[in-house]
């Protein structure tokens, strides 16, 4: 097996019992949100109880995964749950998040 191939990352978002919104940064979705629903991911979720996976991009680097990780998690709640329902406000941030960080999200 060629360890050379670079393995995309992507930007979740999961909603919690709580109705709060969690992002975070992973290479393996699915393995990421069972660790979360296990209570052995991050904190937020052992406290906070994941319900769902609601919203995720790829990126094509762990760079940029953690940029645009930043950037969304400065966004305040009603900015985020627009993300994650609206698509054409999804398009806009998308576009902007690319052109301010320089970088490539795949939807």
């Amino acid at each position: 097996m060629n360890n050379n191939i670079k393995k995309p990352w992507f930007l979740y978002m999961i909603r919690c019992e709580d109705n709060s919104i969690y992002t975070g940064i992973t290479t393996d979705i699915e393995r990421r949100y069972k660790e979360h629903r296990e209570g052995k991911g991050a904190k937020y979720t052992r406290i906070r109880k994941p319900k769902e996976i609601c919203c995720f991009f790829q990126l094509e680097n762990r760079s940029s995964a953690g940029r645009l990780e930043c950037f969304i998690k400065k966004l305040s709640k009603k900015e985020k749950e627009f993300l994650i329902f609206d698509e054409k406000n999804k398009k806009n941030f998308l576009e902007l998040a690319e052109k301010e960080l320089k970088i490539k999200i795949n939807l």
